[in-house]
This record gives structure tokens, C-alpha cells and sequence, in this order.
């Protein structure tokens, strides 16, 4: 049996990076399609880019929460149609589907972690549209699974914790949101849990994420006393910000039904972030 051969859409992003980097890591025969020269919503592009293959990665997603309530056909074309369309494609080749969602599907509002079963309710175009793409590929392909993460931060792209030191660098004081709770996750561990999961290849919907919670604020403390900052963190709530598109004020996962099919344990949070602070 040859090495598996593994297809990541969206490839170049910030997860699809360190996916491709641990994939590799791991032995499987790894190509990268992006943009400009691949694009998800064309399905000549995509037929291209999974012929041959024995797993497909989608990584590709219109993750712009607040453009997202402008251009919302947009983020439907990305994150729902295109996503059926792997899924319709995927079906005629019989390649397993690796799809990548959010916490965005949830309203933040439940008491607890979510399981994979409580019911969805977005409020933003962004989480409609990747919960769209969800049930079409839920509907259109034989084989995938479904993979939610939230909180995520790399090294090759924009995300909470590269804003926060672009902000803290003037010295100004921080303001930080204490009601958003969730768990800071690495895609180094995301792409390291995905490489399990490709091994296996189960089907289904899944959540993953580091384990343990913590609020913005909180993960902003900790990265101003891990890299010794002089910037005051100031609390504050979600509704100081005045911005395009709500935002979810619990994203905790309960992260038990993918633990089955993982080499090693996620990793408390603190761990690789403070990893990944080193590093910066």
C-alpha cells in the first residue's frame, strides 16, 4: 500500500500551512491548492485538485466575520456552495472528506461546553454560511467528516493574538472582552489532530479545540505576563464594541467524541501558546 495521498484546499492559510508542514511530517503525499491559481468555487479547479487523491482537506473559508454581513454572497459562494460542490465531486471519485467548520454556528448563549448534538443557531452571516456548508456536504458526499474549531492562532496568518501585539507595540492599554469564553488552540495541534484523523478517516461531526477555557481577557493577561508587556489590560464587555457582526459569547467545546481517534491528547492551552510566544 502506497503512502496516503492527501489534497488540502486552501492550503496557503493559516491552518492549511501548518497542515501541510505536519502532513509531510507525518509521510503522506501532500499537495497544496489556493488561491489565485485554485479556487474552491470553481468546480473545474476543484475536480482538478482531488483527482488522484485518497483524502481532501477543506481549509479554504471566508473567515472575514464582519465583512461577512456586507458581502454575504460572498461568504455563502465559499463557505456553503463551493463546499457542497467538494462534496458532490468527492462523492463521484469516492475521496473522503476532511471539512473544516466553526463555533460560529452557535449562539454562544448555552450554559455549558457544547456537544456536537446541541442545536445550531448562528448569528452572523458568517455562521449561517458555514453551517450551510455543513449540511450540504453532509447531504451531497458519502464519506466525510466534520471538523469544528474555534479560537484558533498561527503563525501565517491574522488572528487574536497577532492583533493584541500589533496593539500592545504603541504601549496603549488594552481593552479586552471578560464575557467571550472559550479555549485559545494552535493550528500546529489542529494540523497535528487532523494528521490523526486522516489515518483513520472517520465520518461525522466533531468538535476540537486545546483543552481547558479562558476568557479574551484572560488570554490577553497571559500573553502580556508571559512576554513581561507594560500594557494595563482593561475589562470590558462585548457590547462596548460597536461592530458589523455579533459574536458568541460561549464558544466551549466539549471535546470528548474526537479524543477516540487522536494519537495524543489536545494540550492545555497555556502550553502552546506560550510555545508560540517564544517563538514570535
Amino acid at each position: 500500500m502506497g503512502r496516503l495521498s492527501v489534497a488540502i484546499l486552501g492550503g496557503r492559510g493559516m491552518l492549511g500551512t501548518d497542515l501541510a508542514t505536519a502532513c509531510r511530517q507525518t509521510g503522506f503525499d501532500v499537495k497544496v491548492y489556493d488561491l489565485p491559481e485554485s479556487d474552491v468555487t470553481n468546480p473545474d479547479h476543484v475536480r482538478r485538485s482531488i483527482e488522484g487523491a485518497d483524502a481532501v482537506v477543506n481549509c479554504a473559508s471566508y473567515t472575514d466575520v464582519d465583512g461577512a454581513e456586507s458581502q454575504t454572497q460572498r461568504a455563502f459562494d465559499v463557505n456553503a456552495e463551493a463546499v457542497g460542490q467538494l462534496g458532490a465531486l468527492a462523492k463521484q471519485t469516492g475521496v473522503w472528506v476532511l471539512h473544516i467548520s466553526t463555533d460560529f454556528v452557535f449562539d454562544g448563549r448555552l450554559d455549558r461546553p457544547y456537544h456536537e448534538e446541541d442545536s445550531t443557531n448562528p448569528i452572523g452571516a458568517y455562521g449561517r454560511s458555514k453551517l450551510a456548508g455543513e449540511r450540504l456536504l453532509q447531504t451531497n458526499c458519502s464519506s466525510c467528516c466534520i471538523v469544528r474549531i474555534e479560537w484558533t492562532y498561527g503563525r501565517h496568518g491574522k488572528n487574536f493574538v497577532t492583533k493584541l501585539l500589533e496593539r500592545a507595540r504603541s504601549g496603549a492599554e488594552l481593552k479586552v472582552v471578560d464575557d467571550q469564553i472559550g479555549t485559545p488552540t494552535a493550528t500546529i495541534e489542529v494540523a497535528k489532530a487532523l494528521c490523526s484523523l486522516l489515518k483513520r478517516r472517520p465520518e461525522g461531526l466533531y468538535h476540537l479545540a486545546d483543552s481547558g477555557y479562558v476568557s479574551r481577557l484572560g488570554e490577553a493577561q497571559f500573553i502580556v505576563e508571559r512576554l513581561s508587556l507594560s500594557n494595563r489590560v482593561v475589562p470590558c464587555k462585548t457590547s462596548d464594541f460597536q461592530s458589523p457582526a455579533a459574536r458568541p459569547l460561549n464558544s466551549r467545546f466539549d471535546c470528548r467524541k474526537i479524543a477516540h481517534y487522536l494519537d495524543e491528547p489536545m494540550a492545555p492551552w497555556p502550553i502552546p501558546l506560550g510555545q508560540f510566544l517564544e517563538k514570535l
